[in-house]
């Protein structure tokens, strides 16, 4: 996944949680409102101090914007190990 992708979906996770509007982390952070839409849709590229500032107005670290969360993998049933077996 494109790392654009994972901070905007990582700000948008931990903004959410937090219950902030983007307004509001527009206020705290000093990006506009505009700004914050486009970087969680993952169509800006923001430089190591953009993520700086967002990671002081989100209260977390640097690192929790830019780690890619895994997927569980999807089960493996009985069924499914028999068939490949065949």
């Amino acid at each position: 996944m494109d790392l654009r992708v994972v901070v905007g979906l990582n700000v948008q996770r931990i903004r959410r949680a937090q219950a902030l509007s983007q307004e509001e982390l527009s206020f705290r952070s000093g990006f506009t409102r505009a700004y914050l839409s486009g970087l969680e849709a993952g169509r800006r590229n923001p430089t190591i101090l953009s993520l700086a500032k967002l990671a002081t107005a989100l209260s977390v670290d640097i690192e929790d914007l830019t780690k890619r969360l895994g997927k569980v993998a999807p089960a493996v049933t009985p069924r499914a190990r028999r068939s490949r077996k065949s």
